[in-house]
């Protein structure tokens, strides 16, 4: 997104460390929990979706629509 700051060094191996991790867990426990894995990921992206709409419908029914400024004036 927009205005979000790089990951500093420290973030990038902590999220390097979780990858590696992630993989050994699906290297010792095979393809059929991987797939397993992945369709529970599915859902949770579904559910953020969701949160995310929620907090939108909810910000649009206590503050009103605010239509974006029109692109390309000055």
């Amino acid at each position: 997104a927009a205005g979000m700051a790089a990951p500093t060094m420290e973030e990038r191996k902590a999220c390097w460390g979780a990858r590696d991790e992630f993989w050994q867990c699906l290297d010792s426990h095979g393809d059929d929990a991987a797939k397993h894995i992945f369709s529970l990921f599915k859902q949770v992206k579904h559910f953020d979706k969701r949160r995310d709409f929620l907090k939108y419908k909810k910000k649009l029914e206590t503050e009103g629509y605010r239509p974006p400024e029109a692109a390309g004036k000055s």
